[in-house]
């Protein structure tokens, strides 16, 4: 392994067609089709890009129009995405979770002339949106899907379209004449306000991003034959950066994961040499091995334990004299048993979309496998820093900022960024722009500090966002603010922050109550109503109306009933009628931890 340096590439495309002549005939793209993994080679990845780019062309799209891209991980998302640059437009990702309504505002915001969209599946949801929208003018099936009855849309196949147009890859090499200034992406993201907000991301932010991975990869182990397993959604601007542009930066082969169930079957298959990943897998993993220890006798348990004591002792400083013999024999034993359970290969993996708990990070680190959690938003194309160790890891932390990257801690504490990596603002939105970027900083709304050896410490966080264990983004007002639209839910919160899902701390509606009351033969007296099943569920019918309208990350999992409403009296709101979080998770927060417990 070598150290080497990544080139300094004018856009994305140009990086890939160069990657694609060196690859040749070598395998780049890899999917599981019909029980076996089947690969597609760099060059026939790079003819499909070129013929694709020349249909978009040929169908009427022009540099700068969006075209919105809606499915699940696939070579074909990779190839489309880069395809819509090539062609001079802007890929709109979206969430294969978004509703018709969630389309709706994603193809009006952005314009989007055209959407590729993976499946008839997926189609469903969305058509109807594109049908209302008043630009999508195509929409191209990646396999084929029912055409609706419109003459304002035109449908497209996939593989009829790309074979339309003969494959010029060095025409389209040629043509990839874009600027890292010009826009790549709108990725949208939700704000605290409520609608997702499109951040746009030009070619140079994801290329900084690209070189900076590429630099703690290069440094601090040596970049060779890299293979990546492809896991969380492609749409998201982590995966997209990190697990895609990054591998193409390095030449690397991107496997594309069966999903969670088969996550851990595919991870010993393929074998990995690297991992995009979020903290809700390391946890998942963690408890998978902690169950697979208990069921193989005491000696293993023991080795286990003897792991995790020496490996703490390790992270914290130095393993004693004493333990090392004990420590020669886990290298033996119980460690590389661990290590092919991930491939056997595997440099690291990488951490990030929200924070990582450090207790698991030590657990996996005692094991003898490297966790590196880094940090970073959309806004920032998204990676900002992350661990390495070359700094010294410290689970703690994220780590130094990226190559090339400023950071800086404003007055209040908040962390702010600057370099090309930022935004460049929103799509039609300079207001929030504004207060976004101030003087060319990005204010990321998280509080911190820099720790003496440069690392990054996040102590708080500004903004209200709620971040699901997986890394997505829930506005908790929008949710609230719906909820409460409700007759029978007068104020509501809803958590969620490092859990899987979300769960809600609900006022019901007095007038409404007392009317039930009366209908029901009750008394009206909201302590006793609280253990009323009856009233629960009426409750809970209304949440349901709601979560119907909501995306699945955002839906209302479980909630609990609130003993009195929220006043400014009882400090559970401000004088502004705005709900105190922070007092109402500390008289309710045990509650609803409960709530992730049954």
């Amino acid at each position: 392994m070598t150290a080497r340096q990544l080139e300094h590439f004018p856009n994305l495309v140009t990086m890939f067609f160069r990657r694609a002549g060196q690859g040749g005939e070598r395998p780049f793209l890899w999917a599981k089709r019909e029980g076996q993994w089947q690969s597609i080679s760099w060059r026939e990845a790079a003819e499909t890009v070129a013929s694709l780019a020349a249909a978009l062309k040929r169908i009427g799209l022009a540099p700068g129009d969006r075209v919105m891209l809606v499915s699940e991980n696939r070579p074909e998302w990779c190839m489309a995405d880069v395809a819509i640059m090539a062609a001079g437009c802007i890929t709109v990702p979206a969430y294969i979770t978004n509703t018709t309504r969630d389309h709706e505002h994603i193809l009006d915001d952005s314009g989007a002339r055209a959407v590729i969209v993976s499946n008839q599946k997926l189609a469903t949801p969305l058509l109807p949106a594109a049908l209302r929208s008043n630009s999508c003018e195509h929409v191209i099936g990646m396999s084929p899907i029912r055409a609706a009855q419109s003459g304002a849309i035109s449908f497209h196949d996939w593989q009829a379209l790309i074979a339309s147009e003969k494959p010029d890859v060095a025409a389209c090499a040629v043509g990839a004449t874009f600027a890292r200034e010009d826009m790549a992406c709108i990725i949208y993201t939700s704000g605290t306000g409520g609608a997702p907000r499109g951040v746009m991301q030009h070619h140079g932010a994801i290329l900084h991003n690209v070189e900076g991975c590429t630099d703690i990869i290069s440094t601090d182990y040596g970049w060779d034959e890299e293979v990546f397993l492809s896991f969380l959604p492609a749409s998201h601007a982590y995966e997209h950066s990190g697990g895609q542009y990054f591998p193409i930066g390095l030449g690397a082969q991107i496997y594309y994961s069966e999903g969670l169930e088969k996550l851990a079957s595919n991870i010993e298959e393929v074998r990995p040499t690297l991992m995009v990943v979020v903290p809700r897998l390391f946890e998942v993993l963690r408890q998978r091995i902690l169950k697979g220890v208990e069921k193989q006798g005491k000696l293993t348990k023991y080795l286990m334990h003897r792991a995790l004591s020496i490996g703490a002792k390790g992270y914290a400083g130095s393993i004693p004299p004493w333990d090392q013999p004990m420590n020669l024999i886990l290298g033996q034993t119980l460690k590389p048993k661990i290590g092919k359970r991930f491939g056997g290969r595997i440099k690291a993996m990488v951490s990030g979309g929200a924070p990582l708990n450090p207790e698991v990070g030590i657990f996996f680190h005692s094991l003898g496998l490297t966790v590196l959690q880094g940090y970073g938003q959309t806004e920032s194309a998204p990676v900002i820093s992350c661990n390495r160790p070359r700094a010294g890891i410290k689970m703690d932390t994220v780590g130094p900022p990226m190559k090339n990257t400023e950071v800086r801690i404003a007055e209040d504490g908040e962390i702010l960024v600057r370099g090309e990596l930022v935004m460049k603002g929103y799509w039609r939105n300079q207001a929030q722009t504004d207060r976004t970027i101030i003087d060319g900083w990005l204010h990321t709304g998280d509080v911190g500090h820099i720790d003496e050896a440069g690392r990054i410490v996040i102590t708080d966080r500004k903004k209200d966002l709620i971040i699901l264990d997986k890394g997505d983004n829930v506005a908790p007002q929008r949710v609230e603010g719906m909820l409460t639209l409700q007759p029978e839910i007068v104020q509501a919160m809803v958590v969620g922050d490092r859990r899987p899902y979300v769960v809600g701390l609900i006022v019901p509606d007095p007038e409404w109550t007392a009317d039930w009351c009366r209908k029901n033969g009750r008394h009206f007296d909201f302590a006793a109503l609280g253990t009323d099943p009856d009233y629960h569920r009426a409750i809970s019918a209304a949440v349901d109306r709601v979560n119907r309208d909501l995306s699945v990350i955002e839906k209302v999992r479980r909630f609990i009933l609130a003993d009195a409403p929220f006043t400014v009296e009882n400090e559970q709101m401000t004088p502004s009628i705005k709900i105190r979080r922070h007092v109402l998770k500390q008289v309710y927060g045990e509650r609803l931890d409960a709530l992730y417990k049954r």
